[in-house]
């Protein structure tokens, strides 16, 4: 049993494992973040020059409230509010992941330091002096 939890917590302290959940929790606060944008200042703002709709109240009845039953209905302007939350968190992901290209590309142009000359071999040094001679009877 203590090698199925070690290997268990080899598995949990991972890079990976740990990256994820990482990107879960941000991913979760982004979310909230999102959703707070599009509620209180894309929705307000669509509504006003929709004439004052609020999408969130969008409803078709598909049968009418009953004394013993609630009216049925399809809640397309939640549908509405979900999808501009949606394009909203794409694009905002787009940007991020557009950046992060560029500063990718950036680094691959850089360029890389000339290497270190290393010492010369016999041969080299045998062809330099020769050059130099050669250079000596002109």
């Amino acid at each position: 049993m203590k090698a199925f939890f070690d290997e268990f917590k080899v598995f949990a302290m991972r890079g990976n494992v740990v990256d994820l959940a990482i990107a879960v929790v941000i991913g979760a606060a982004f979310g909230k973040i999102v959703t707070s944008f599009t509620n209180d200042i894309i929705m307000p703002i669509l509504g006003l020059l929709t004439g004052g709709i609020d999408f969130s109240a969008m409803a078709w009845t598909l049968k009418e409230a009953t004394d013993t039953a609630e009216a049925v209905t399809m809640g397309y302007g939640l549908f509405i509010n979900s999808v501009i939350s949606f394009l909203i968190i794409a694009f905002a992901v787009f940007v991020v992941m557009k950046q992060i290209n560029r500063m990718k590309k950036q680094e691959e142009e850089a360029p890389a330091e000339p290497p270190q000359p290393s010492q010369p071999s016999s041969e080299e040094v045998l062809l330099a002096e020769i050059r130099d001679l050669l250079k000596v009877k002109k």
